[in-house]
């Protein structure tokens, strides 16, 4: 059994745009916040699993729940 391919998402997803923007279209992402959900949601389209490497979101939530465990153990503000 071969091992799961993964991919970074922003490679597939800069893969996508540089092709529309080839074709002379004007791909906007994410013009309502951040682009990791509708860059995701464009990978699942294409059939790439998203993995949460490079996320910003995963990152933000680990620093703040390790933040909330310092106060809640170190009692530190």
């Amino acid at each position: 059994m071969e091992p799961e391919q993964t991919y970074n998402p922003w490679t597939v997803v800069n893969l996508v745009f540089d092709h529309l923007v080839e074709q002379g279209l004007r791909p906007t992402l994410g013009e309502a916040g951040p682009p990791g959900e509708p860059a995701a949601a464009l990978l699942r389209a294409l059939g790439v699993r998203p993995t949460p490497e490079g996320d910003a979101r995963v990152s933000e939530d680990a620093k703040q729940h390790l933040a909330t465990l310092r106060a809640e153990l170190l009692d530190e503000p």
